[in-house]
């Protein structure tokens, strides 16, 4: 019988469970968007998961969203994530970087350069700055021709990742950010070919995904999804039908993974499930919520058709969480106050169950 705990074959890759840690922004990087030493341990510590996903890392300065977050669009860049690479590997893990392009959802206090985006709306809410929240700014509309150089930009970095020495990566399509407002039917107001029909608002994921696939291959690569989500304004009127039409054109490439959010009906993503033929990871609890995936809730989906189940706050607080979960241990509650203030409090100080007795 398949549980949380059998091991899956992802890609070259053998999991020696299916819990994987979901992608969560920590803000902990060094001046110039450099992986540091405590960044390294703490990767480690949850090495331990079947596999990683990193927190979001920019793949251009542009692209960059929140201030204190890691690139891989530089040579030093490289040479600091070496390091915690290194160190998950040493401790028995995997990890794959996720690529995150901001899109309109940045500010120019923190890249120096007006965000850009499929047209020129400002995403609701305030955006994080070096000086603190401010209003989201409006973007600067993308023109046609420069499009690819922005889905290309994914599989630079892509292969910079695995130069790094990640496993492979995933391209941040989901929570509004730049992937997101492509596909949305109100962020994505375009009349062009990257516009308007279905076909065309899929065509910069697709496009972005193949380049990466071309860069480091199909196994290496993954997707992540919020279908219908809704974060910093962006809508999907047609979720179903758009994301079915996404993964109809991945199925095309055979992906390491799609990475689904449960941000819409449990019956949109069975429907989801049975249009895509690879692996699928669900991550059960919206992103972003105060609410930690349950054992419960992980066999759910497993008895759904997910294959892998992602956890964030379980991870970012437990960095046992496979034990705790196997043995049926306590878990500990996260201190959201920690989550983007700097320093290793809130990072690195969260404990084992055997240190907490």
């Amino acid at each position: 019988m398949t549980t949380l705990f059998s091991s899956y074959r992802l890609g070259e890759l053998t999991l020696p469970n299916r819990m994987v840690m979901a992608p969560m922004t920590r803000g902990r990087a060094a001046a110039g968007g450099l992986a540091t030493p405590s960044m390294a341990t703490y990767y480690a510590q949850r090495a331990t998961a079947g596999l990683i996903v990193s927190e979001g890392v920019q793949p251009s300065l542009v692209g960059q969203s929140n201030p204190g977050t890691p690139g891989l669009h530089t040579e030093e860049q490289v040479a600091s994530w070496r390091a915690v690479t290194d160190a998950v590997h040493i401790n028995g893990g995997r990890i794959f970087a996720q690529l995150m392009h901001g899109g309109r959802v940045s500010h120019p206090d923190t890249t120096g350069h007006r965000p850009v985006a499929p047209s020129a709306i400002a995403a609701v809410g305030d955006v994080f700055t070096p000086t603190g929240p401010q209003p989201a700014p409006t973007p600067r509309a993308l023109a046609t021709a420069e499009v690819p150089e922005h889905a290309h930009a994914y599989a630079e970095a892509a292969r910079r990742a695995i130069d790094a020495g990640f496993d492979g990566i995933e391209l941040h399509g989901a929570n509004g950010y730049l992937i997101s407002q492509f596909l949305s039917s109100n962020a994505n107001r375009r009349t062009d070919r990257y516009g308007g029909t279905i076909a065309g608002r899929v065509r910069f994921a697709v496009e972005a995904v193949a380049a990466t696939v071309d860069a480091i291959g199909a196994a290496r690569t993954g997707i992540r999804l919020s279908p219908g989500g809704g974060f910093w304004g962006v809508e999907e009127t047609d979720a179903l039908a758009l994301n079915t039409a996404l993964l109809t054109e991945l199925a095309r490439l055979p992906l390491a993974y799609i990475h689904l959010e449960v941000t819409t009906d449990q019956e949109v993503l069975i429907g989801l499930r049975r249009a895509w033929p690879g692996t699928l990871i669900v991550n059960p609890v919206l992103p972003m919520g105060p609410k930690q995936t349950s054992r419960a809730e992980a066999d759910h989906w497993l008895g759904l058709g997910a294959d892998l189940i992602s956890f964030g706050r379980g991870f970012l607080a437990n960095p046992d969480l496979v034990e705790r979960l196997r043995t049926g241990l306590p878990t500990a509650p996260v201190d959201e106050t920690t989550y983007y203030q700097g320093g290793d409090t809130g990072y690195l100080t969260y404990p084992t169950y055997q240190h907490t007795a």
